[in-house]
């Protein structure tokens, strides 16, 4: 099975950003917004043929409500932007 896992951690400065990882091979992607986040998963994707399984989203024990919030808010509007092609994958 194909499955990444997305950690959503507070960087540095006070934001936050999505380590990205394929648990079946280890590598690991710093994905600093959703933009970046979907150009990686779609990458990585590729290497099995475009099917993923599963991913695993995970908040970091640190990660600060605010952050988590900006996170959700941010993919929300990322859902809204997309659901019909998400809705057509199912």
């Amino acid at each position: 099975m194909v499955i990444f896992e997305a950690v959503v951690k507070n960087d540095k400065d006070g934001g936050w950003f999505i380590e990205l990882k394929d648990t079946l091979d280890g590598r690991v992607e710093i994905c600093q917004d959703l933009k970046i986040f979907e150009e990686k998963i779609q990458q990585m994707g590729e290497e099995y043929g475009g099917r993923i399984d599963e991913v695993k989203w995970i908040s970091h024990e640190s990660l600060t409500p605010q952050n988590e919030q900006k996170v959700r808010v941010a993919m929300m509007e990322y859902y809204e932007k997309y659901k019909d092609q998400i809705e057509d994958s199912e």
